[in-house]
């Protein structure tokens, strides 16, 4: 039989009603005649939960352990699915990521996959069974338990559906499609039907949630088309991410925006702040979102606490008795599109950059602007943005509740 993949993400299995919910979709998916994998994320702020617990004990915790610690809450869910699947009538088994074969690197908290051998998940499959495979997680050549980073269980997916040449991937979330922007932020963001590999990268990247970056990234590399769709409403239109959509490109992909952020501000001139960056990168191992000129000069180096656990205390160490300065509180908004060559769209983008107020920032590319403003500004900025760079213009966009 064909193989399709599932993945559910934390909203989707808030609770033990949700976890129903979803057993109900995956056992209706295995009666139409098709072998499932189902993916599964934490329990709803979990994660968080779990984070906040070894932040108690110590500000900047252990990557190891913490990956130790975070795994719980995949297998968690992935134990409870299984039961809901059996108790429906169907034969389903729980795996971890190393019982699925998912080999990779000795990064933990940031790991990436290097090999899939997924020879239990074919065992399983044949034997007629749903698989319930924890998302986030593999194992190392070294044996240690490794995370691929937040919104991991989106690249497990993906790489799963790769390695076992399924026939789909589909992405089940509480949102189901790609919009222009955030619906819950812009009342009429539109629903994307099709976007290409690399556009849907560029919103990742820029903070749209629906997608994990590096799941994208893996999607394109192994040529694999990804279906979005809302778990609470299967049945409406979502979004297919794949090489070659059959639209015409569009100006702007969409507005995406991003909490959260600090930023580091090096002085001009400084071969003494330069070094402090090195160290910085190399001893605690972080990698700025983006590097640009900061305010008052210099560089400025944007990070994302939501990335790196403890970011405020690695910080600290790294810059101690280095002239920098570090601001919290910002956040990053994101026009993603074919700037460089729509000279129509930087006419309504540079009156719309100059009317906001507490712009901190800006960083331009080809296929994007961004503007560095407060994070209680964020909001704001892309309802702005949005109005003034998609409004009514595009007709490469459908309708919220199009069909594909």
């Amino acid at each position: 039989m064909a193989i399709q993949v599932l993945k559910f993400g934390g909203s989707s299995v808030a609770d033990i009603d949700h976890i129903r919910r979803v057993a109900d979709l995956v056992v209706a998916r295995r009666r139409q005649g098709f072998d499932v994998v189902a993916v599964v994320s934490a329990m709803g702020k979990t994660t968080d939960e779990l984070l906040s617990l070894a932040q108690q004990i110590n500000p900047v915790p252990s990557t190891r352990e913490l990956d130790m610690l975070l795994t719980v809450g995949e297998r968690t869910t992935t134990a409870l699915l299984a039961m809901a699947i059996q108790q429906l009538g169907q034969d389903a088994v729980s795996l971890t990521g190393s019982q699925c074969g998912i080999l990779t690197n000795a990064s933990h908290s940031h790991a990436r996959i290097i090999e899939i051998r997924p020879f239990r998940v074919w065992d399983e499959l044949e034997a007629g069974r749903v698989v319930v495979v924890a998302g986030y997680q593999g194992t190392s050549y070294k044996r240690e338990i490794t995370t691929l980073g937040r919104g991991g269980s989106d690249t497990t997916a993906v790489a799963l559906a790769a390695a076992l040449d399924a026939e789909r991937c589909e992405i089940y979330s509480d949102i189901e499609a790609v919009y222009t922007a955030d619906p819950k932020v812009v009342l009429d963001a539109r629903r994307l039907a099709d976007v290409t590999y690399e556009q849907m990268l560029d919103l990742s990247r820029h903070g749209a949630k629906v997608l994990n970056a590096e799941a994208v990234e893996f999607a394109r590399r192994a040529g694999i088309a990804v279906y979005t769709r809302s778990t609470f409403q299967p049945d409406l239109a979502g979004t297919v991410i794949r090489s070659n959509p059959p639209r015409e490109p569009r100006p702007v992909t969409g507005v995406a925006g991003r909490k959260g952020v600090v930023g580091v501000e090096l002085p001009s001139g400084d071969g003494t702040a330069l070094a402090g960056a090195t160290a910085l990168l190399s001893r605690c191992g972080l990698v700025p979102d983006f590097v640009t000129a900061g305010p008052s000069g210099g560089a400025w180096l944007l990070f994302s606490e939501a990335a790196n656990v403890g970011l405020a205390g690695m910080l600290e160490a790294a810059l101690s008795g280095v002239p920098a300065r570090v601001t919290t509180g910002l956040g990053l908004v994101t026009v993603v599109g074919d700037v460089a060559a729509h000279p129509e769209l930087r006419s309504r983008l540079l009156p719309c950059l100059q009317a906001m107020s507490q712009v901190k920032g800006m960083l331009v590319s080809p296929t994007a602007v961004t503007v560095v403003v407060p994070e209680d500004r964020v909001d704001d900025a892309i309802r702005a943005l949005h109005a003034a760079c998609v409004g009514g213009c595009d007709p490469a966009v459908a309708g919220p509740q199009a069909g594909t």
